[in-house]
């Protein structure tokens, strides 16, 4: 059975994120819910220094921490987490709150969470470089075009489509926004 979980931002005194991440998961070890609280992450981004010429992993969000929570749903069917599991992350050194109307934990959503970047969507293709796809963005929908380029780490699919006239442009589209033409 699969365990039903939302992600959760959690407010931290500025500098305190990676202790406060490191506590939770501590406390998560110790007491043995590991089935309440899954996963904590700091969305970071990689910089390079210019004046240094390094890499640095820098905050994207100085004071946050987000926390993936196991959810059971309440009377009006919402998403909430168990008691021990607020009460640990509330009480952990650092932790000032929840983000969410006065300060009640509300759980991020799905399209928050894919632009954070804390998880991949994974969308598997049937189409490969070379195939006629059909277009099913919005500005393009309807159009078809051949596919030129996957990158599957940026999630984006690179196509060639023909517009007015015959010109040729290429557009940028995510994965999910094509689909694969039919003979």
């Amino acid at each position: 059975m699969a365990i039903d979980a939302r992600w959760y931002a959690v407010h931290t005194y500025s500098g305190y994120e990676n202790k406060v991440a490191t506590n939770i998961e501590k406390v998560v070890e110790n007491r043995k819910m590991q089935d309440q609280i899954l996963d904590v992450k700091i969305p970071t981004e990689t910089v390079i220094e210019v004046e240094k010429k390094k890499e640095v992993e820098r905050k994207l969000f100085p004071g946050y921490v987000l926390v993936k929570v196991a959810v059971t749903p309440d009377k009006d069917n919402r998403p909430v987490m168990s008691d021990d599991a607020w009460f640990v992350i509330r009480n952990t050194r650092g932790v000032t709150g929840f983000v969410g109307p006065e300060s009640k934990a509300t759980p991020l959503s799905e399209e928050e969470v894919l632009r954070l970047g804390v998880e991949k969507k994974s969308i598997e293709v049937n189409y490969q470089v070379g195939d006629t796809v059909n277009i099913i963005a919005e500005i393009f929908d309807g159009f078809q075009g051949v596919v030129q380029e996957i990158n599957l780490d940026e999630n984006t699919v690179r196509v060639t489509v023909s517009v007015l006239f015959g010109k040729e442009t290429d557009v940028v589209l995510e994965l999910d926004q094509v689909e694969l033409a039919e003979d």
